[in-house]
C-alpha cells in the first residue's frame, strides 16, 4: 500500500465543524478513487459510494427535485443495503464530472449538514458550464497530485526519519554524508523515470523491470488521449492532442517558450490557447510565466501570453520520449532533452508543493529556470542536469537586478558561495 499525505488533509477536513462539501480534483489515475474509498472505509460507520461512470443509473437519483430528503430516499432506493445515518454517513460521488445535477446537489448538502459528503473527478476543470447551478461558496477544495517523491521514498523503503535528516542538512546548510548523497541521487533519477502515477509506482516497488513501467505509462498517456476524443468537443479533439503530442518537442528547445507553430505550421494562440486550457484543466499539464520583472509579487508581473508547458508527471513526459531514455537519465545521459527532463522534474516538485510557476527571460540573453518566494524573498532558481554548475545567467540577474539570493540545483553535493547557494537537486522538495 502506499501512503499518501492526503489522507492527512482528508482527516483534518472531517474533522472541521464548520466544513462544507469537499470536492478532490485532480488527474484521471492519481489515486483519487483509491485513497477517498481508504479513507471512507477506516473512519466512517456508514459509507455510500456512488460512481456516475460505472453505474449510469445513479444519476437519475439526482433528476427530480434536489432536496436532501429527496435524495436520501432516490439513494436508498437505487443503492441495495446503504444505510443513512445523519452524522455517521459519509457519502462519496465518484466521477462527478458526468452528473452535472449532482455537482448541484452539493450546495443542498452543504447547508443541510447532515451527511458529509466527498466528490471526485478527473475532468471536473473541463465541462463546470455543464452544471446548471455551480455550488459556489458550498465546497471545499483539494487538488491531488500524483505522488511526490518523498511519498516515491517511502514506498521503495527510505523512513521519515531518513528524509528528516535529509532536511536536517539543508536546514543547517551542510554537506549530506557521500554515502547518503548517492543513495538519494539514484532515488531522485529513478523518480523521474518512474513518475508518481500509483499504478506505475507499485509496478516499479514490486518488480524494478523498467520496461514493464513504461508499458503502464504508455498506457495512461492512451487513456489521456482518449479523454481529449471523448470529452473534447468538436475540432477542440484534434488540437488539445496535438498541443499534448508537442510538449516534448517544445521541451527539446534551447528556448523552451511555448510556440505555436511548433504545434502547427502557422498556428496562433487563437486557435490553439483553448486547447492548452483544455489540458490544463484535465490536471495533465501545467503553465510556467514568464515575469517582466523579476520582483514580487509575481502575479502582477506575469506575462499571461509569454509561457513554457511542462507536464504534471514526469514519468509521463519521459514515456513520451524514444525508446531508450529511460537508460539514458539513469546512466546520466540524455542529449538535448537532458535539461529539460530535469526542469520537468522541478517544476513537478514546485506544483505538488502548491507553487504557481514563473520563470525569467530577458532580451533572450539571460533565462533563469524558475523564481519563487523563498525566505519571503523572490529567489532565482537554475537547474542543472549535471555536476557542472556554471551559472552566467544567475550570476548575471544577482549582478543587475534586486535580487539577494540564487539557487542552483545540480548532482552536487550542498556548498553555499555568498549569494549562490547550492543543493543536491533532490533537496528541490524542501524548498
Amino acid at each position: 500500500m502506499l501512503e499518501r499525505k492526503i489522507l492527512k488533509d482528508l482527516l483534518e477536513w472531517k474533522n472541521n465543524p464548520d466544513k462544507k462539501c469537499l470536492v478532490v480534483k485532480g488527474a484521471r489515475q492519481v489515486g483519487k478513487t483509491y485513497i477517498i474509498d481508504k479513507f471512507a472505509r477506516e473512519n466512517y460507520e456508514n459509507y455510500v459510494y456512488l460512481n456516475f461512470d460505472e453505474n449510469e443509473n445513479y444519476k437519475t437519483i439526482f433528476d427530480g427535485d434536489l432536496d436532501v430528503d429527496t435524495l436520501i430516499k432516490q439513494i436508498s432506493l437505487r443503492v441495495p443495503n446503504s444505510s443513512l445515518i445523519p452524522g455517521k454517513t459519509i457519502i462519496f460521488l465518484d466521477e462527478i464530472q458526468n452528473c452535472p445535477r449532482a455537482r448541484t446537489a452539493l450546495k443542498f448538502f452543504a447547508i443541510d449538514k447532515r451527511f458529509d459528503v466527498i466528490a471526485s473527478g478527473s475532468l471536473l476543470g473541463i465541462n463546470y458550464k455543464d452544471v446548471p447551478s455551480y455550488p459556489v461558496g458550498y465546497t471545499d477544495q483539494l487538488e491531488m497530485h500524483s505522488l511526490d517523491f518523498e511519498e516515491f521514498c517511502w514506498a521503495n523503503g527510505v523512513s521519515k526519519d531518513s528524509l528528516n535528516d535529509i532536511k536536517e542538512y539543508f536546514t543547517k546548510k551542510k554537506k549530506v554524508p557521500t554515502s547518503m548523497h548517492e543513495k538519494m541521487l539514484e532515488l531522485f533519477k529513478e523518480y523521474i523515470v518512474v513518475g508518481g502515477m500509483p499504478r506505475v509506482i507499485s509496478e516499479f516497488v514490486n518488480t524494478h523491470n523498467f520496461q514493464n513501467v513504461l508499458k503502464i505509462q504508455k498506457a495512461i498517456i492512451n487513456d489521456y488521449t482518449d479523454d481529449i476524443a471523448k470529452y473534447a468537443i468538436g475540432n477542440e479533439k484534434a488540437k488539445a492532442r496535438n498541443c499534448f503530442l508537442s510538449v516534448p518537442k517544445h521541451l527539446s528547445k534551447d528556448y523552451k517558450k511555448f510556440r505555436y507553430s511548433l504545434v502547427e505550421k502557422n498556428g496562433s494562440s487563437r486557435k490553439y490557447e483553448g486547447s492548452l486550457m483544455w489540458l490544463y484543466d484535465a490536471g495533465i499539464i501545467n503553465f510556467c510565466y514568464n515575469l517582466s520583472k523579476p520582483e514580487l509579487p509575481f502575479e502582477g508581473y506575469a506575462k499571461n501570453d509569454t509561457f513554457k508547458v511542462y507536464m504534471n508527471d514526469t514519468g509521463l513526459l519521459m514515456a513520451m520520449l524514444e525508446e531508450g531514455s529511460q537508460e539514458d537519465i539513469i546512466d546520466g545521459n540524455l542529449g538535448i532533452y537532458k535539461g529539460a527532463i530535469y526542469e520537468n522534474i522541478i517544476a513537478d516538485i514546485f506544483t505538488k508543493k502548491g507553487k504557481k510557476l514563473y520563470y525569467f527571460e530577458y532580451n533572450s540573453t539571460l533565462e533563469i529556470d524558475f523564481f519563487i518566494r523563498f525566505e519571503k524573498e523572490p529567489t532565482a532558481v537554475e537547474v542543472k542536469s549535471s555536476e557542472n554548475t556554471k551559472s552566467k545567467s544567475l550570476k548575471s540577474v544577482l549582478n543587475g537586478w534586486k535580487i539577494k539570493k540564487g539557487i542552483k540545483l545540480s548532482m552536487q553535493n550542498l556548498s553555499i558561495n555568498e549569494n549562490i547557494e547550492n543543493y543536491p537537486i533532490y533537496m528541490a522538495i524542501f524548498l
